[in-house]
């Protein structure tokens, strides 16, 4: 595969805020640690404060690890974990079947691109590419399906709890579904048959996850983490204590998101007064604080301030943090440098550094992940046909359209030199009617607007006859925003990996790796 690169700005895409930090706005300097670029990972390992206990840590990955084949780079870097100079770099996402959408992958491959850079830069440290699997999460409906070849696959099922838990038995129909779209080709066979072996063979859609993302990622040494486990939460035991009775990270992050607002930055979550949810095999609900008890919603479960203490101190795994406080503690249990997530990710990200700081834990490095649209040479040749390139086609269709038909046309389509003539006319003719009756000059103006509109609405007719004269090269324009663009945004927030691996082998997550950069910060087209 060959690739492209154009800034994001330039797609039209990503939101002013991401712009903003990408450019690292002055503005936005008071709401990060170090910038993302070398030189602020060499100030950051200069003065890396590591406060997670290594040694639970590579037990817990080891415990996790024991039902699935593991190879020596993967490892590798397990064993590393155990040592002064090796820091993590950390990708995060939910646990959608068959992966999900495209950015899914793009997640981790920009961690493993990342890792390998840092190493070349700093030798003497060993960087390790994780992904953070958001075993807790319990929004089910943002997880259960996926879309292949413009086809939605769902996983029906009614649940509660966290999504890590899940039984997988009944997602029978929806692979069945998926395997289907694949095909038989080599392979499309050779998925199949890794996907198959992920949700038949592991009973909890966690333990599914890990061994499918492992298939795909094993070989380039990716650790994969569920932060669900008992001897990790023990680590975050005493914040969740201090935080669900002093309630400091809304005070923090509601002071942030002021500052934010101010700058013209919309915050993208809001803390609330407790920050942790109750979590049991099939129960994660929210805790409050009412009638001087800690309750959890919709149960009778309710402690007193010591009774809370001690239920944090016996079970900590009971204690599920939210979208605010999950960021702190994966820095608590984890040796990280540097965390990769989208533009919304990066943004909200920002809200949270005051609580880092309240709480004395380091701060990372946020990286936007690399983003990317996949295109055919096939689909190439009909841009150039059509003497359009990439960038281009991020425009909306129907701009698209009316450019492509003014530039090509044999014919003069816009009126704006007829319209001077007009308009140069109607001057004169309000000079008379003034003479004759001043009162006469507003309706001679209220004539001039209703022929300007007469005027852009016959543009209007001349454009739309035009493309109708340029019918194939409309069509192949709506082919090609389709293919790209499915359902109107970027390929790599819907459409998942299944058939560009069918088409490529194990060669599609290599030429991901071969072409992404990780701190250019460009938007990649591969062909």
């Amino acid at each position: 595969m060959e690739a492209q690169y154009i800034d994001y700005e330039e797609t039209r895409c990503f939101s002013p805020a991401l712009i903003r930090y990408i450019r690292q706005d002055a503005d936005l300097k008071p709401f990060y640690h170090q910038p993302s670029n070398l030189a602020g990972f060499k100030a950051l390992l200069a003065n890396k404060k590591v406060i997670a206990n290594r040694q639970t840590l590579v037990d817990a990955l080891k415990e996790q690890y024991q039902q699935i084949r593991i190879s020596s780079s993967t490892q590798a870097h397990i064993n590393q974990l155990l040592e002064h100079n090796s820091f993590t770099i950390t990708t995060g996402h939910q646990l959608n079947i068959f992966t999900g959408p495209l950015y899914f992958i793009f997640k981790i491959v920009t961690a493993i691109n990342l890792a390998k850079d840092l190493k070349k830069e700093f030798p003497n440290q060993n960087f390790i590419p994780v992904y953070w699997m958001a075993s807790e999460d319990h929004d089910f409906e943002e997880i259960n399906h996926t879309y292949i070849g413009g086809k939605k696959i769902s996983w029906k099922k009614e649940t509660s709890g966290a999504a890590g838990r899940v039984d997988t038995q009944s997602i029978i129909q929806a692979l069945n579904e998926y395997k289907g779209i694949l095909g038989l080709s080599d392979n499309a066979l050779k998925l199949s048959e890794i996907v198959q072996e992920a949700y038949t063979k592991f009973t909890k859609l966690a333990d599914a996850t890990r061994y499918l993302v492992n298939e795909l990622f094993g070989e380039h040494g990716l650790v994969i983490i569920d932060a669900d486990h008992p001897e990790l939460k023990k680590q975050f035991a005493p914040i969740i204590k201090q935080d669900i009775v002093g309630q400091h990270s809304f005070q923090n992050i509601s002071k942030t998101n002021e500052a934010l607002t101010k700058i013209g930055i919309t915050p993208q979550v809001n803390a609330r007064e407790i920050n942790f949810f109750y979590l049991t095999d099939d129960l994660r609900e929210r805790i409050v604080f009412e009638n001087n008890q800690y309750q959890v919603l919709n149960t009778d479960i309710k402690f007193s301030e010591d009774e809370l203490h001690l239920e944090i101190e016996n079970y900590p795994e009971r204690f599920s943090p939210n979208v605010v406080m999950r960021p702190l503690y994966q820095e608590v249990i984890l040796p990280n440098i540097a965390y990769i997530g989208g533009g919304a990710e990066v943004i909200y990200w920002l809200q949270l550094k005051s609580n880092f700081d309240f709480y004395k834990v380091d701060y990372p490095i946020l990286i936007l992940r690399n983003s990317a649209m996949i295109a055919s040479p096939k689909l190439k040749d009909k841009l150039n046909r059509l003497k359009l390139d990439f960038k281009d086609i991020f425009e909306d269709i129907d701009t698209l359209k009316s450019r492509w038909i003014k530039v090509h046309s044999n014919h003069i389509l816009d009126l704006k030199n007829e319209w001077r003539e007009i308009d140069c006319i109607f001057e004169k003719l309000k000079l008379r009617a003034h003479k004759i009756d001043p009162t006469l000059s507003p309706s001679t103006e209220a004539v001039k607007v209703r022929l300007e509109k007469a005027i852009l609405n016959l543009e209007k007719k001349l454009l739309k006859a035009e493309k109708k004269n340029f019918a194939d090269a409309m069509n192949n324009l709506d082919k090609i925003k389709s293919v790209l663009f499915p359902g109107g945004g970027l390929q790599e927030r819907k459409e998942n990996f299944g058939l560009f691996y069918v088409a490529q082998g194990d060669d599609f997550i290599q030429n991901l790796i071969q072409h992404f950069i990780p701190l250019d910060f460009k938007f990649t087209i591969l062909i």
